[in-house]
């Protein structure tokens, strides 16, 4: 098609530029069809004001490989590139002037252009205003100023770990980010690289956070109302109304009453009478014209034909369907008619033989929709009639049966094509009564939620509205009407089908399917046929505009009526005045153009009657958009930028009755000036919804009530579902739809005026135009608006960010609304209704499921959340001891609890006799040498290496002389263990005692990702000053070789001694230290901060540990124990290493790496031995839910049974992960696992083991706590099921000798029982302090040696956890008999985000997160300058990474009340889990901002 000259819309001055850009623009043409200058202009406006500020979004970033289009999306443009039949969407044309399109090309528009080149492996550019060329350090410096970051050193590459599986890296404890607990700021080595404040300046992630935040500076739109008050419950308040908000003055309405229904003598008394009587009289007349699919004229139905056929149809359906005494049929009897759009002859021969027959016909659309099948259900029906072309083309079973469709009732289908029918017999004549209210048919409409509801109309309501619209249209007998609608409802069945034959006019119909291909068809039929009357849409229109040039000899001269039945559009106006104006030359008469407005409730509502020559046009109504958000009719005068130009729909249909009520609550008259929903009251309008009574009475049966709430009048109105007003001279104006009203913050808004917006800014290479749906979607207390487009597939990343920053200025601007989410699709996949148009709520329903599958995503929280509580202003606190007063005045108990009392009880000589672990060795291995102590299993389950009490004490001497020999090591030197999990760890850290030195285990290096692990190996090396490194010749080798020299420098490792060979030679003597104070070995760890921590363990606590845990767990010599566990530092290392020594049991160790080749090593082993108790992580309990979790029958089947678990016991650091353990349990419980097996221990840095379940004692409680309440460091305990509840578990009993206190981290004051604060430990076991490079004494005295600051007699000496929990009193009887305390864990007090004046545990948020759509596998958050960072790893296809933007944003933003910043994809496995099976989010951190992710998407939400 070649370029359209210009449309020039009412001679606007504009037209001669405007057709020099047309023509130049090539291939456009399509475009050409939605056209307002009015509103372009807006447009243009808009975007030029805001053209002076350099603003600069970060532009998402996106893996390239991620969202390409298959060719074949690419060669096909959506089918309705031509658009489509409801959109709204289309119309107020959008080709923006050339001078525009000049002026955004050369001036900085409202996003800038200065894409810095885009990198192909993981993001796709940043963004950087003009006036930042300069480099982004400058930028950045103001982002650290304010942030609490200490000394940070780029990690190294985490990415490098995952293999080219998916599978997570085996786990990793990652180097830290360099801040080493009492390092001192100065002693960095060269190995922290230090760089501007820790990120790398070039990093392209901070450069786009930056100007995030430049963005997020900018004031918010609306005032911030105050939405609720954040108090103890949040309550929700209704925001204020604005007092300037301009407010309706007019007096009350009065109900409009049409020109009486004039009576003419001829009418029939039903309209079934009247077919018999053109059929019988007139049996050669035309009725009904079908085109084939080239438009050609194919079959012409006349009156004679349709009257007979109907009656062989009619008594087929009565007569032939079941036996004389069963008919499958009878009147009243409700049958659907399923026949495709470029049938119309068939529909129409169906539709009145099911009339003559008295039963109800039901025209669906094609067959399988759902929504379809709760209409047919509702109607009772069990019949569809068909064509035979039809019938073959339904899905069949095997047996050749039709496919029962998803939600449908079992159908029996009848094909009525005419050699199936029987000849009905001389004597046999339907029934034709006079019309009452006896159901005539059902019409389906779609609500705005995608339910179908029938509309039924009845005999009297269907011949009324025939009458009504004959007397409006003035049709006479034999005129030519042309239908370009749908004759299966609305204006097509209305006109096309029922008013058709009262008048015995010929219809010809023009299928959807003729029109795109060509879309003159229509015109050419009126000028062929010399047509009286067309029945069209405003797309209609367009596409004749589009392609008149193909047809110069056109003539419309005979239409008399060109009734455009989508009037009531707002842009229906600009599309009847360029239609005009291009076909006034073809004969086109200005007063033929009559709009209409229509809904399937109250049927014709109004029409323009045709006009006499040469009368003036009715004029327009042009308002305010900002008086219309407040329901209010302004003429707009302000500002031309915000209004909309509306145009008549004509006067109220004869003998019907029409008043405006308030859209919401009682049906209210309006005022005057007050737009409402429109009713209509007349004897044509639907009766019901059939079978839905309840929603019938509030639309069918609308009495309106005055101001004081009494009825006015009793007469019943039918709602249609329209918004208007009645203007000047009783004309009727329809603003918009019921269905598409968007009502955010207290204004409305209308979907379709937004939609047009949207359009009038240039999108020729991004968007197809007529593919455009808005909705709004609840979130947060509001509704919020969300715009979908389908992006062509030639369109560039850049061009379609700009045109999707510039729809959200412009429609913030001329709709003073905020977009909450626009997204873009690939072409031709967003839902389709029917015809073609888009299926808006299912489109909804897959954004709100995430399955959409948007290829580019802006989500603008930031400036459309105003409502959240206000920020929490920290009171400044009451003093320490005033809360304590208060708490002894209401009765309330300090927070403390404690383990059995060490003194009182008995345990044999061993800890009197033996003060070192070393001498209870060198004890076991005279009085019971033969003794086995130790079982190595692989992962076949096999022993691999056992050790008895002998053979332990002779490899730990041969170790011991070993480090004198070759190492010439003194007494208290440090010495690194680097072993794999197993026994000879074990030996190498009892040689290091038998000489004195202090061991330091650490965890070997992953030869796979040497880049990732070694440096961690390094940096403990060097914190500790270790003198040397015992290990195996494996590692030896690794440890010096080529990839190691390329992450460390090799050079300056210390002496490295390999163990494997060791020389037979008898120790002189074991050394004993002087006193139990002394030092015996550091256990250093990586926390989930990224902090490295080395906590020094004496003697004295190695005993005291060791006694507390043989107290609690009952261990003596006869025992196994199972323990499945990485040993290298806390209660890990402790269980693996030390116990056994100390109480003589026997433990079975099972290196959990072995788990990974054979999940079931675990628990065969655990079921072989019979164990009682056993030790395992938190990865290992995942690792066999998930992996075993279907195999519980194959289990059985292996003959595994846990029934002998008397305890299961998880070590960990934080939170008991509650749904993991109760998974576990439910899983394993068809095995035997009893469900009281299961339970935690809680450990820190300063007290490795301070709860512990062990055998006595009761079982583990829980309770379920407020969310809100605990974001304020308040507990709140409620039921179970409570709205934002937390279930929490208490982790373990608190070991012997071990007593704990909540504290206020703040004041240091003692807290009441279930208060929130942080938990403080007392016992012999705790570690005696950091090991640091200088003494740094005043953390050591904080963390280790620190006092209540009142109510504390006794000057107890506490050492501080960094956890919060808090204590609460049971009705459960501790084995002292007191009532138990238990104590909960909440997290670690440094892993907290500080938000809005709030604690948020990221653990919280993780959980909502991962619920919210089925793909996401694994999430982190952390913050960064105040922006919430979420991170989500994607199991599914990449395809749904952008579907999980919205939602993980409105999941926080519901249940967290926070707005998230940046919403990170990532593939699995790259969140780095550490071995403990914690998220290391700070490295994640470190990695984001270093850009090492390689992410899928990064979205930074507005």
């Amino acid at each position: 098609m070649p370029a359209p000259s210009a449309t020039p819309a009412s001679a606007s001055s504009s037209s001669s530029s405007s057709s020099k850009f047309h023509r130049a623009r090539s291939g456009g043409a399509r475009d050409e069809r939605y056209r307002s200058d009015i509103h372009t202009e807006a447009v243009q406006a808009a975007l030029a004001k805001h053209k002076e500020q350099k603003m600069a979004l970060p532009m998402p970033t996106k893996r390239r490989s991620t969202f390409v289009q298959s060719p074949a999306d690419a060669c096909t443009p959506p089918d309705t590139s031509s658009a489509s039949e409801d959109e709204g969407s289309l119309r107020r044309q959008a080709a923006l002037s050339a001078a525009l399109h000049q002026s955004l090309q050369n001036a900085e528009s409202w996003i800038n252009r200065s894409i810095q080149g885009s990198s192909t492996s993981s993001s796709a550019s940043s963004t950087l205003s003009h006036g930042e060329g300069k480099g982004t350090s400058g930028s950045l410096a103001d982002v650290f100023a304010n942030t609490r970051i200490e000394n940070f050193s780029v990690p190294p590459d985490v990415t490098a770990t995952t293999s080219s599986s998916s599978a997570r890296p085996a786990a990793i404890d990652l180097p830290p980010s360099g801040i080493v607990k009492g390092m001192h700021k100065g002693s960095n080595r060269s190995s922290l690289m230090d760089t501007a404040d820790g990120v790398p300046v070039s990093s392209r992630v901070s450069t786009k956070i930056q100007q995030l935040l430049n963005t997020l500076k900018r004031p918010k739109r609306p005032p911030l109302k105050e939405f609720f008050v954040d108090d103890f419950e949040e309550i929700v308040e209704v925001p204020q109304p604005d007092p300037n908000q301009p407010k309706p003055e007019g007096r009350q309405m009065t109900p409009v009453k049409g020109e009486p229904l004039g009576v003419v003598c001829n009418w029939p008394p039903a309209l079934e009478a009247a077919l018999q009587r053109w059929g019988t009289t007139q049996a050669k007349c035309p009725c009904l014209t079908a085109l084939d699919v080239t438009g050609k004229p194919v079959y012409t139905l006349t009156y004679g034909k349709l009257w007979s056929r109907s009656l062989k149809l009619a008594y087929t359906l009565l007569n032939k369907l079941g036996t004389k005494n069963e008919p499958v049929l009878k009147p009243g009897d409700r049958v659907a008619l399923v026949y495709p759009n470029n049938d119309p002859v068939m529909f129409m021969v169906a539709f009145y033989g099911c009339l003559l027959a008295e039963v109800i016909p039901v025209p669906i659309e094609d067959a399988g929709g759902q929504q379809i099948g709760f209409l047919l259900g509702s109607c009772g029906i069990a019949l569809a009639l068909t064509t035979e072309v039809c019938l073959k083309g339904l899905p069949k079973t095997q047996n050749g049966e039709i496919v029962q469709f998803k939600g449908w009732p079992r159908l029996k289908w009848v094909v009525t094509d005419s050699k199936y029918l029987s000849k009905s017999p001389k004597d046999w004549q339907p029934n034709i009564s006079a019309a009452g209210t006896e159901p005539a048919y059902i019409e389906y409409k779609t609500s705005k939620e995608g339910s179908v509801m029938g509309v039924t109309v009845s005999r009297i309501a269907m011949l009324s509205h025939c009458q009504a619209l004959s007397q409006a249209c003035n049709y006479s007998e034999g005129e030519t009407i042309v239908n370009v609608l749908d004759f299966k409802k609305d204006a097509g069945l209305w006109h096309g089908i029922l008013t058709n034959v009262m008048n015995k006019l010929h219809t010809i119909s023009v299928p959807y399917s003729v029109m795109k291909t060509c879309p003159l068809s229509w015109v050419q039929r009126v000028h062929a046929h010399k047509a009286k009357v067309a029945l069209v849409k405003c797309r209609d229109l367009h596409w004749a505009m589009m392609a008149h040039r193909d047809q110069r000899d056109v003539s419309l001269s005979s239409l008399r009526m060109l009734i455009v039945t989508d009037g009531a559009n707002p842009w229906s106006v600009s599309s009847c005045d360029a239609f005009l104006s291009l076909f006034q030359s073809h004969g086109l008469k200005p007063e033929a153009i009559c709009p209409c407005a229509t809904s399937p409730e109250a049927m014709t509502i109004a029409i323009r009657r045709p006009g006499v020559p040469g009368a003036p046009l009715p004029g327009r109504a042009i308002l305010s958009m900002n008086g219309l958000s407040f329901g209010v009719i302004r003429v707009n005068t302000e500002d031309k930028n915000s209004a909309l130009t509306v145009q008549d729909v004509g006067h109220v249909m004869p003998g019907g009755m029409m008043c405006i009520v308030k859209p919401d609550g009682p049906p209210q008259l309006c005022k005057t000036d007050e737009i409402g929903e429109i009713c209509v009251s007349s004897r044509a309008g639907g009766m019901m919804y059939y079978g839905l009574a309840g929603v019938t009475k509030n639309t069918f049966e609308v009495i309106p009530v005055n101001s004081a709430g009494s009825p006015v009048g009793d007469v019943p109105f039918v709602r249609s579902g329209l918004l208007g007003f009645v203007g000047p001279g009783s004309l009727v104006f329809v603003v918009g739809k019921m269905d598409g009203l968007l009502t955010v913050s207290g204004r409305r808004h209308n979907a379709d005026d937004i939609v047009a917006t949207g359009l009038a800014v240039e999108s020729i290479k991004t968007v197809y135009r007529g593919r455009i749906a808005v909705f709004s979607v609840s979130v947060f207390y509001d509704e919020r608006i969300v715009v979908v487009a389908e992006q062509r597939p030639d369109a560039s990343e850049e061009d379609s960010f700009q045109w999707m920053s510039r729809v959200l200025q412009a429609i913030d601007s001329i709709h003073q609304v905020g977009v909450y989410c626009l997204a873009l699709v690939p072409a031709n996949t967003l839902p389709k209704t029917p015809l073609g148009g888009i299926h808006i709520s299912q489109t909804k329903q897959h954004f709100l499921e995430g399955s959409l599958h948007p290829c580019n995503i802006l989500m603008c929280p930031h400036t459309c959340v105003t409502n959240l509580p206000k920020p929490r202003q920290k009171q400044p606190g009451v003093g320490p001891a005033s809360v304590m007063v208060g708490n002894l005045v209401a009765g309330k108990r300090i927070a403390q609890a404690s383990g059995r009392d060490l003194g009182q009880i008995e345990d044999n000589d061993l800890v009197k006799k033996h003060q070192f672990l070393t001498e209870v060795l060198q004890w076991r291995a005279q009085a019971t040498p033969d003794h086995p102590l130790f079982l190595l299993l692989n992962a076949k389950g096999t022993t691999v290496c056992t050790a008895t009490c002998l053979q332990l004490h002779k490899k730990a001497e041969r170790i011991a002389s070993i480090l004198y020999d070759k190492g010439h090591l003194n007494a208290g030197d440090n010495v690194v263990l680097l072993y794999p999990p197993g026994i000879e760890l074990i030996s190498a850290f009892y040689g290091c005692l038998y000489a004195g030195c202090i061991p330091v285990t650490v965890r070997p290096p992953h030869a796979q990702s040497l880049t990732a692990t070694l440096p961690t190996v390094r940096m403990i090396v060097e914190v500790s000053k270790a003198a040397c490194i015992l290990t195996t010749q494996t590692l030896m080798r690794l440890l010096k070789s080529r990839e190691a020299a390329a992450a460390v420098d090799v050079k300056t490792w210390p002496t490295i001694i390999d163990t494997d060979d060791l020389p037979r030679k008898r120790l002189s003597q074991v050394y004993k230290p002087p006193t139990p104070e002394m030092l015996a070995y550091l256990d250093f760890s990586v926390s989930t901060t990224g902090m490295l921590t080395g906590v020094k363990m004496s003697h004295a606590a190695v005993s005291g540990l060791c006694r507390a845990i043989k107290l609690q767990c009952e261990l003596y010599s006869s025992r196994q124990i199972a323990i499945c566990l990485d040993p290298y530092c806390g209660l890990g290392f402790v269980l693996w290493c030390l116990c056994s020594v100390y109480s003589g049991h026997q433990s079975i160790l099972i290196p959990p790496m072995e788990l990974e080749s054979n999940l079931f090593l675990w628990l065969s082993t655990v079921s072989q031995y019979k164990i009682r108790d056993t030790f395992c992580s938190y990865s290992v309990m995942e690792l066999c839910t998930k992996g075993l979790g279907n195999q519980v029958e194959m289990l059985k089947a292996r003959g595994i049974n846990l029934s002998c678990v008397r305890t299961c016991v998880v070590v960990a650091e934080e939170r008991p992960r509650v749904s993991l353990t109760h998974s576990f349990s439910k899983l394993f419980k068809d095995i035997g696992l009893s469900a009281r097996a299961v339970s935690t221990t809680f450990g820190s840095r300063v007290n490795v083991a301070i709860c512990l379940q062990g055998t006595s004692g009761p079982d583990p409680t829980t309770v379920y706590v407020d969310l809100k309440s605990l974001r304020h460091d308040r507990v709140r305990l409620v039921e179970r099921g409570a709205p934002q509840s937390l279930l929490l578990s208490e982790s373990g009993k608190i070991l012997p000798g071990v007593k704990v206190v909540i504290v206020n981290p703040e004041t240091k004051g003692p807290l009441g029982d279930s208060h929130l604060g942080e938990i403080w430990v007392n016992s012999p076991h705790t570690a005696s302090g950091y090991y640091t490079i200088y003494d740094n004494e005043t953390l050591q005295a904080d963390h280790f040696n620190t006092r209540l600051s009142f109510g504390d007699a006794a000057q107890t000496l506490w050492a501080r956890t960094g956890y919060l929990g808090f204590v609460r009193r049971t009705e459960l009887t501790a084995a002292s008999g007191e009532r138990h305390d238990a104590l909960y864990v909440v997290g670690a007090l440094d892993e907290t985000l500080e938000l809005r004046g709030l604690r948020y545990h990221p653990i919280d948020i993780e959980t909502s997160v991962s619920r919210t759509h089925r793909s996401i596998a694994e999430c982190a958050v952390f913050t960064w300058t105040n922006l919430l960072v979420v991170v989500v790893e994607l199991c599914g296809c990449e395809q749904e990474a952008l579907d999980l933007v919205p939602l993980v944003t409105n999941v926080v933003l519901e249940e967290h009340y926070l707005i998230v910043g940046v919403v990170v994809v990532v593939d699995p496995g790259v969140i780095p889990i550490n071995s403990r099976g914690e998220k290391q989010r700070m490295h994640l951190r470190d990695s984001f901002l270093a850009d090492q992710l390689d992410p899928i998407y990064v979205a930074y939400n507005m």
